[in-house]
């Protein structure tokens, strides 16, 4: 029998399910896609499965990246959902941080908690922060509450209990009495999630997990089903927000560990090719129809956070930093009411209606409509000639919606130009706003618009160096191909640094090790593969706040004095860099301990494909550029006719059925040795200075 060398990445989406099957042989891919029906998911999925080329059986590795929880959450239709809490705390969800988010919106109200407050119950006990019992647990109002729980048809239960970070075992033997009154339901323990501090982030975590787990443990047991009927035998993996993956068991009674996997798996896919092409510091942009999400490669290292928030509520737990605005191909362009200026989103039109040149009973002129008019996308060659667009139904949206007396080409640049801007902010957020200069990092664009914005977003943070990898569209499925199985393992144990403090510092540290060590060898993985990074939360001594800084592990091994000689000046350092200051000699505090255990998966060989000679134009076409206006016939190239020697000086376009390249004038199109297409712009004398 020959052994399987196929990998299939499945990312479903809001719309539509992306697949993508390599073959590590030749580092050949097959790109499809498939309608995402909410009521029909599953059969969705092993519709697509069957057009592919391969077998389910024949595959090597199958990773699959969903937004099922991340929709459950947003959409609210998730399970009837209780909490157990500790007496006198049940309210914690809708106090929050007591903070207003939007400090000039009068209008501002916070999201509703997902437990109604009748299904928000008590039970007395009380654990300090440094783990003590200060009231015993009473067994007995337990099982009465599990038993009114179990009376009103609850269908999940999240169970946090206060300071359960520091002893989990009230939280045990809480879970144990909910399993025997309710076997049916499903049970989220706060301390077996986020072993950290801050009630608040901490109870709305299970409580979103504890909200999505039904639907989605449901889901993912259907797809496992469905796929071992096809013949796959080898256990499908979960991508992670945090850029790894975990195997399906995992994510049905952790999912609200996939809440961001399919941006992640895209961040993932630039980090490997950022690794093959020597580009250390990268802005990774993934367009899609409604949003436009961003993440940074710096120094060669994903940058993380350890809280986010879906649908204005927090959630707690190592994820990718990606910064997302409501810009993107579906985006409505309006006229403000108030103040009577052009806005783009965020609102979207979706695939359905869709912008008005889809003709599908769209009305409203969005981004894709005024690219229509401008000549950036072709009427005829969108998605290869697979789906026509309308460039009257574009016009005639832009002038009914935008001004019946205007130019329709200065309308259209006008949501262009706005839509960019909106890019390049979002970009500002993660760079500038963070002491970073974005002109000292390229851009990988990537999505199903990423060719068409890049350029021009990039122009305008004066980046000079611009990356769309093949596939662009596809590329968050194919960066699941490049993820590795990880494990997260995290304490709040409060510490000076100091030699005082350095040997239990240590010795925690160890005890995480060894904790997420541990879960990686139950998947099967061999402990000597296994790989271990480290990072604290730490703060200067009186501080709430904390940033996260990684804690080499020669530190650890250098015994108490490395520790102490080398962590206060490395978080001193992150710290001048975001705020502007920061004296490496002050006392610091670690807040959180945090380590990651990692089993590498072999990153699949990508290859380059390239016609033997010269690229020649297979079209040429009318587009406008900001800089210059109409051109009247900007070549048009086919990326799979490119040479390796092409340089292509723009204006021009560089065309692949599920993406287009805009070389705006000024830049200049070629392919590296990995078969991505490098856009560079040349510097003026000024910029060059």
């Amino acid at each position: 029998m020959s052994t399987p060398h196929h990998r299939l990445a499945v990312d479903v989406g809001g719309t539509f399910i992306d697949y993508i099957l390599l073959d590590e042989r030749d580092g050949s891919v097959v790109i499809d896609k498939q309608p995402a029906t909410a009521s029909a998911l599953a059969d969705e999925f092993v519709r697509g499965l069957q057009r592919l080329p391969v077998a389910p059986g024949d595959l090597s590795m199958f990773i699959h990246g969903t937004t099922v929880a991340l929709n459950t959450l947003v959409q609210e239709r998730g399970a009837k959902t209780a909490l157990l809490t500790t007496a006198g705390f049940r309210d914690v969800l809708e106090l929050g941080r007591a903070g207003r988010p939007a400090i000039y919106d009068l209008r501002y109200q916070p999201a509703e908690p997902l437990v109604p407050r009748y299904l928000r119950r008590e039970v007395p006990e009380r654990t300090g922060p440094d783990g003590s019992v200060l009231v015993p647990l009473d067994l007995a109002a337990v099982r009465a509450e599990a038993e009114f729980l179990a009376a009103h048809g609850v269908e999940a239960v999240a169970v946090c209990l206060l300071h359960s970070y520091a002893n989990p075992a009230h939280e045990a033997a809480v879970a144990e009495v909910v399993r025997e009154v309710l076997p049916e339901a499903s049970v989220s323990v706060s301390s077996e999630l986020v072993r950290e501090w801050r009630e608040y982030e901490r109870t709305a975590t299970t409580v979103a997990n504890a909200y999505t787990q039904p639907l989605f443990s449901r889901y993912a047991a259907t797809i496992d089903s469905r796929v071992a009927d096809l013949g796959y035998d080898h256990g499908i993996a979960f991508m992670r927000s945090n850029g790894g993956v975990m195997t399906i068991a995992a994510a049905g009674g952790r999912p609200v560990e996939t809440l961001g996997s399919g941006p992640a798996g895209g961040v993932i896919g630039a980090h490997a090719l950022s690794q093959r092409t020597g580009h250390r510091n990268i802005v990774c942009a993934d367009v899609g129809g409604t949003t436009y999400d961003v993440a940074l490669i710096q120094d060669g290292e994903i940058v993380e956070r350890s809280t986010t928030e879906i649908a204005g509520r927090p959630v707690m737990g190592s994820v990718i930093d990606i910064v997302s605005v409501g810009a993107g191909g579906g985006s409505i362009a309006s006229i403000d009411a108030t103040s009577g200026s052009l806005r783009v989103g965020p609102e979207s039109a979706g695939a359905s209606p869709g912008p008005a040149a889809f003709g599908l009973g769209g009305e409203l002129p969005t981004v894709t409509d005024a690219q229509v008019v401008l000549g950036l996308l072709d009427p005829d060659r969108f998605l290869g000639g697979r789906m026509r667009l309308d460039r009257g139904r574009a016009e005639t949206a832009l002038r009914k919606h935008l001004g019946e007396h205007r130019d329709v080409t200065q309308l259209a640049g006008g949501v262009m130009a706005i839509a960019q801007a909106n890019m390049a902010n979002a970009i500002r957020v993660i760079t500038t706003q963070r002491g970073l200069d974005p002109r000292d990092f390229a851009m990988l664009s990537f999505g199903g618009g990423g060719g068409l914005f890049a350029a021009g977003v990039a122009e305008e943070l004066g980046i000079t160096t611009v990356l769309v990898p093949q596939a662009a569209a596809g590329f968050s499925a194919w960066g699941m191909l490049t993820a590795d199985y990880r494990e997260d393992a995290t304490l709040t144990r409060v510490h000076d640094v100091d030699d005082a403090s350095a040997r239990a510092i240590t010795t925690a540290f160890g005890d995480l090790a060894e904790q997420a060590r541990r879960a990686l060898v139950a998947y099967g993985f061999a402990d000597e593969v296994l790989q271990t990074a480290y990072s604290a939360d730490v703060r200067f001594a009186g501080q709430d706040h904390t940033i996260t800084t990684p804690v080499e592990e020669t530190w650890l091994a250098g015994g108490a004095e490395e520790l102490v000689a080398r962590l206060p000046g490395a978080f001193a350092a992150r710290h001048r860099q975001r705020y502007g200051h920061g004296e490496a000699g002050a006392p610091v505090q670690i807040v959180t301990l945090r380590c990651r255990a990692v089993a590498p998966v072999t990153t699949p060989r990508t290859v380059g494909r390239f016609a033997g000679s010269p690229a020649q134009p297979v079209a040429h076409r009318r587009i406008w550029f900001p800089a210059t206006g109409w051109v009247e016939a900007a070549p048009v190239y086919e990326r799979d006719q490119m040479s390796a020697d092409d340089v292509l000086a723009g204006p021009c376009v560089v065309d692949e059925w599920t993406t287009t390249v805009i070389v705006p004038p000024g830049w200049s199109a070629a392919l590296d040795e990995h078969g991505t297409a490098v856009l560079t712009r040349e510097q003026t004398r000024e910029e060059g200075r």
